[in-house]
Order: structure tokens, then C-alpha cells, then sequence
């Protein structure tokens, strides 16, 4: 399962099957064209013109938010949560992603995470988020869930999400870079029953 994903730093990822899907692209280095690049919201950190031109070809789809597409053009897919997707194969499952407690990603944004199914296997990217009841309905073989706390859930809510969520793989992210560091991976790692796996950057 955790062998297609590699980390590429802060919440961005990449997931190799028969297609290359890019989730979040934010400072990263590879220049490998990505079949499809999903975005969970408009903040910087997320939506990154200067990325996307390093991986986008001509015929890469993106897909984001309708909330968060102002400014983007040619193959982009807009969607809200609840959507249900199928790109070349690639199952897409849309669900929220939103704070509780905190102003920085409020629910009426409508910004998103992503239940990606690739090659049989299920990943959950929760996108910038607060342990929200949603979290309950998902199912997903590996979660990668924000753990740095201040814009998102900290590690103590992220393993709370884990238990709700119930994956094989638990995989921290959102830390490493603007907030959070490897002591709130190590200690999501810590709180969680399930198995976590911490990348490193480019693993």
C-alpha cells in the first residue's frame, strides 16, 4: 500500500499506479508530468500556480474545489463535497474538510478532501481539517491526516480521526514545513492503534 505513495513535503503527495495523481503540490522538486492533480483548497500552501506548471501536461485534469477554481483554466474539474468521481479508471470519492473550532477553513467554503482508489487500494487525503463527524462514515485502507496542529487537527485530534477512520496505514502530514514538526508525527504515531508509517521527504 505505502510503497505507490511518496511524500513530497507539507500535506503534497504523490501516488503511482497506472496513473501518476498528485495531491496538493506545494514546493516540491519533481518535474514528472502527473496524470491527475487534486486540490483540496485555495489556501497558498495547497494551491500552487508556480507547482502545478512543474507537473501539469497537457492533458493532466485538475480537479479542486469549485469554491477555490477562480484564475485556473483548461481541463480542471470543479467539486463539493459528497461528488463522486470516475477519471480514466481512477475512483474519486469527494468528502469535507473543514475546521470546528478555528476561522482559517470554515465548512461554508465547501473545501474538500479526497478518498482515492487506486490499483484496489484506498487513500484518504482529509485536506486542512479539525476532527470533524464525517470522518465516521469514511473508509479508507491508508489515511493521511494533518497533524500540525494551529490550521488543523493537532496529533492527539489526528489519532482520534485514525480510530474513527480505522485504516491499515496511518501516514502524518501538514508538518515539516509552516507549522508542526517531526516531535507532532512521532507523537500521532505514538497515540494511534493503528500501524503509522512517517515518510520522509521523497520516500
Amino acid at each position: 500500500m505505502v510503497d505507490k505513495l511518496r511524500w513530497l513535503g507539507h500535506s503534497s503527495f504523490k501516488i503511482i499506479g497506472e496513473k501518476i495523481i498528485v495531491i496538493d503540490p506545494y514546493q516540491i522538486e519533481e518535474g514528472i508530468s502527473a496524470d491527475i492533480i487534486l486540490i483540496t483548497h485555495d489556501h497558498y500552501d495547497h494551491l500552487s500556480p508556480e507547482d502545478l506548471r512543474k507537473i501539469r501536461g497537457e492533458h493532466t485534469q485538475i480537479v479542486i474545489p469549485a469554491s477555490s477554481a477562480g484564475g485556473l483554466s483548461g481541463n480542471v474539474k470543479t467539486v463539493e463535497p459528497g461528488d463522486l468521481l470516475n477519471l480514466e479508471g481512477i475512483e474519486i470519492q469527494v468528502v469535507p474538510s473543514y475546521n470546528i473550532d478555528k476561522r482559517f477553513h470554515p465548512k461554508e467554503k465547501n473545501y474538500v478532501g479526497y478518498v482515492v482508489t487506486v490499483d484496489g487500494v484506498s487513500y484518504y487525503h482529509a485536506g486542512d481539517t479539525d476532527l470533524i463527524p464525517e470522518m465516521k462514515d469514511i473508509k479508507a485502507d491508508v489515511a493521511l491526516l494533518p497533524v500540525g496542529g494551529t490550521y488543523t487537527m493537532d496529533a492527539e485530534e489526528a489519532a482520534r480521526a485514525a480510530k474513527d477512520i480505522q485504516p491499515r496505514v496511518a501516514i502524518p502530514m501538514h508538518w515539516g514545513s509552516i507549522i508542526g514538526g517531526r516531535k507532532d508525527a512521532e507523537r500521532f504515531r505514538d497515540l494511534c492503534d493503528c500501524d503509522v508509517v512517517i515518510l520522509e521527504k521523497g520516500e
